[in-house]
């Protein structure tokens, strides 16, 4: 059962005890009360303002977890509290397990909102998209919720952004990091639904999967730094390095493409943080 007075007065407390630099946003003009705009939150969760204004004053409708997680990481919370809103809401939290955990620390999305002139994001290590910074967006699009080795397999449309030339390599190392979760955590459901909905929908992969079995998989991108050309309409092709940060316990990666100092590159990751974020949303 759910207790829509209590969850809108748990969001109400949340959104005040944080300032705009606690989740990577500018002070601003003067403000008359404490903490975040319900404006900020709900941009920061991917909702309109409206739906959750309705929330917070004990009119709204019945959130889903989707939408629980997404204030979750909007409102900076801490394992514990994720717990507590879902049970306001008259959900079941997601479970805990050692890896594999969707939920996204404060500290991390801390790590993100500073890294403001670079892009970055966080991954689950079986592909899901988890969060991701303004400059994230600006050069990969909007892809929090979803799977990344499920577009690359399966949209080819995906692809567009990168050379021709460097795929073949990306899709043996998406296919040999997810072979490397599944055998760290044979229990877990989550990978192996993945393998199963990739080789179902896709001959590549299946073909890729079944060689890497026999030992001719490449090294996976969790593995090293790689460099990277992404296409990008605003700033024309961009090679950036790729660095990958394992937060081992909880089964996560931080991605940063990043490019070194004075180089052709850094200005254009300079001219996105000016124009990129503002054509992602037009």
């Amino acid at each position: 059962m759910s207790d829509r007075q209590e969850l809108a007065h748990f969001l109400l407390c949340c959104r005040e005890r944080l300032c705009p630099a606690d989740v990577g946003l500018p002070d601003g003009v003067r403000r008359r009360t404490a903490g975040l705009r319900r404006e900020e939150v709900a941009r920061l969760a991917g909702m309109s303002v409206d739906y959750y204004a309705r929330l917070e004053q004990n009119r709204g409708p019945h959130p889903s977890p989707q939408l629980l997680a997404a204030l979750a990481r909007a409102l900076r919370l801490e394992a514990n509290d994720r717990d507590h809103l879902f049970h306001l809401a008259g959900h079941v939290p997601p479970g805990r397990s050692s890896g594999g955990d969707e939920h996204v620390s404060p500290a991390i999305l801390l790590i993100l909102d500073r890294l403001h002139d670079v892009p970055a994001q966080v991954m689950s290590d079986s592909g899901d998209v988890l969060a991701q910074n303004a400059m994230a967006v600006a050069l990969l699009g909007p892809n929090v919720g979803r799977n990344v080795l499920v577009r690359w397999f399966t949209e080819p449309a995906s692809r567009l952004r990168f050379r021709a030339a460097e795929a073949d390599g990306m899709s043996r190392a998406y296919v040999a990091d997810l072979r490397a979760t599944l055998v760290g955590r044979p229990a877990d459901p989550g990978p192996a639904a993945v393998v199963a909905r990739l080789r179902a929908r896709s001959a590549e992969f299946a073909a890729l999967w079944d060689a890497d079995a026999e030992g001719a998989g490449g090294e996976g991108t969790g593995r090293r730094g790689t460099g990277v050309t992404i296409r990008h309409s605003e700033i024309g092709e961009i090679t950036l390095r790729r660095q990958v940060l394992v937060v081992v316990e909880a089964g996560q990666r931080v991605i940063v493409h990043t490019a070194p100092a004075g180089s052709r590159a850094a200005g254009q990751l300079a001219l996105l943080r000016v124009v990129g974020v503002q054509t992602m949303s037009v």
